[in-house]
């Protein structure tokens, strides 16, 4: 008997701690969505100051922006965030959405994030159950959240996310811990070739690009973790949710039909709600079919 086997088996202790837990992942998550984008523009900034061979005396003096420092501070005032002022939600909470030292409104989305992450990870632990691919689904789960918010911010889908989900897809698939391996191999093939086909037909036909390469790495994390078989529910439900948002947000929002909207979001919407219920949506497509 295990140290944790009291908390595993009595449902009433387990998740309410693995919702705190869960929380705090979401805290995390926070800082990534922050901070991943500026570190990649201070990386691409020092490239181009070396290949332009700009001076050291001229190059940028920015703070080195990591994951972990410099340490987290109120972007008005520079009021430095203490650890009771960082417990999730409960210090939005507490501090009633303000800066503790200068009343400065902090935005509700934090929070909204570390609840989302919660409860996402609750239904998924719930779905799988104790086990190896609920652990990994988890992975997966947080990464799909961070890269939303990332894309919905920036339009980026930074490489050192999808990539390493994709590798990781493959990894776990190689020892069938969501499909086989031959399914995940050729899911990541043609959930890439598919958007970058989609793609320059798109620039041949109209001269613009259409959307971003990381989508089409996404997609292909997404078929390496899900298998090529769910590929086509994962394309239909993030097209048909974009266009619907998209033409929402023209109709009524007077978003510009030139403004890009991130593809992103519906795709990792589209991955989830496959993870969650991939038998059954592939159940439901070959039952339409009469495949089987």
């Amino acid at each position: 008997m295990s140290l944790f086997d009291p908390i595993l088996t009595n449902p009433w202790l387990f998740y309410p701690l693995f919702f705190i837990f869960s929380l705090c992942i979401g805290s995390f998550l926070n800082v990534v969505i922050l901070r991943l984008p500026r570190m990649m523009e201070q990386e691409w900034r020092g490239q181009c100051e070396m290949l332009l061979e700009v001076p050291e005396s001229q190059r940028s003096d920015e703070t080195t922006v990591t994951l972990s420092r410099p340490r987290s501070t109120c972007p008005k005032c520079g009021h430095r965030i203490r650890a009771i002022e960082n417990i999730p939600v409960l210090s939005y909470l507490f501090l009633r959405g303000k800066c503790a030292s200068c009343g400065t409104g902090i935005s509700v989305r934090y929070p909204i994030i570390e609840l989302i992450t919660a409860l996402f990870s609750l239904f998924t632990f719930y779905w799988f159950g104790y086990g190896a691919p609920a652990f990994w689904a988890l992975v997966l789960v947080w990464g799909l959240i961070a890269l939303t918010v990332i894309d919905y911010d920036t339009q980026l889908l930074p490489d050192n996310m999808t990539l390493p989900l994709l590798w990781l897809g493959l990894i776990l698939n190689y020892f069938g811990v969501f499909t086989d391996l031959g399914t995940a191999l050729w899911g990541a093939v043609a959930g890439y070739l598919s958007l970058w086909s989609v793609y320059w037909l798109f620039k041949i036909v109209t001269g613009k690009e259409g959307m971003g390469h990381g989508d089409f790495k996404l997609l292909a994390a997404l078929g390496a973790w899900l298998g090529w078989e769910l590929l086509p529910a994962i394309i239909l439900l993030s097209s048909l949710v974009g266009a619907v948002v998209g033409i929402t947000l023209i109709v009524f929002r007077s978003h510009g039909r030139e403004v890009p909207i991130p593809f992103g979001p519906y795709l990792a919407a589209a991955g989830l709600l496959c993870l969650w219920f991939g038998p059954e949506i592939l159940s439901a497509w070959y039952g339409y079919l009469g495949v089987r």
